[in-house]
């Protein structure tokens, strides 16, 4: 009688192996596998949109404040009450006036505050008495936030300023620059002419806005506390 070889038993099918056990792989099972790697991902994208939200928070009033009066322009009812000057005219690099003391001015120099602007000689007759008078009371109207609107009265030439004038307004600069120069830079209104405006220039030092002749001043005023206000700049 030949001897068969015996045959190796099957081996018998256990109970499934639990992920973790020795000898088996826990790529395919464990949850938490590559987790970390994608959580680290998200937490690179969700800093990213933080810092971009910041961002957007700070520049928001400055972009609202020129959105209103630059890309909106309400008509009819209108928020605005000066006219807005388009395209903005910055301050004239060779721009320069005389001081009160004889010291030479850079008008350039004046950027950082919201300036309050008229033009005239230095006999201020009534008409420049009241600029004076209106920029005064609007810049005081604004509360806390006068401190960053500064008045100047630009005159045409350098003789003697009355001097009820000058105890009237001790917070106006004055500065006497060349009339030519002047004219170039401040636009009048068709059948005026610069000296029967009141203008106003943003912290860049951007000429912006135009007030008409014989202004209601009350009118001036909310037009600049609303620049004030949706303004982070000056």
């Amino acid at each position: 009688m030949s001897i068969q070889p015996s045959r190796p038993t099957p081996a018998r099918p256990g109970p499934d192996r639990q992920p973790g056990q020795p000898g088996e792989s826990t790529a395919g099972h464990d949850p938490d596998f590559g987790r970390g790697a994608s959580s680290q991902r998200g937490s690179w994208r969700r800093g990213r949109w933080v810092v971009l939200a910041l961002c957007l928070i700070c520049a928001a009033p400055l972009l609202a404040s020129y959105f209103t009066y630059y890309v909106v322009k309400p008509r009819g009812g209108s928020t605005n009450y000066g006219t807005l000057i388009e395209p903005q005219r910055p301050i004239p690099a060779t721009l320069t006036a005389t001081d009160e003391n004889g010291r030479s001015v850079a008008l350039a120099s004046l950027r950082g505050v919201w300036l309050l602007v008229m033009e005239n000689g230095s006999l201020c007759d009534d008409a420049c008495a009241r600029k004076l008078y209106f920029m005064r009371q609007v810049r005081a109207t604004q509360g806390g936030e006068r401190q960053r609107i500064t008045m100047v009265w630009l005159r045409r030439d350098a003789a003697g300023v009355d001097a009820k004038i000058l105890a009237a307004y001790p917070d106006t600069r004055r500065l006497v620059a060349d009339p030519a120069a002047l004219d170039a830079w401040l636009p009048a209104e068709a059948g005026t002419q610069a000296t029967d405006h009141i203008y106003l220039v943003d912290p860049n030092g951007n000429l912006m806005m135009r007030f008409p002749k014989d202004p209601d001043p009350s009118r001036i005023k909310n037009d600049v506390t609303k620049l004030l206000k949706w303004s982070s700049i000056g």
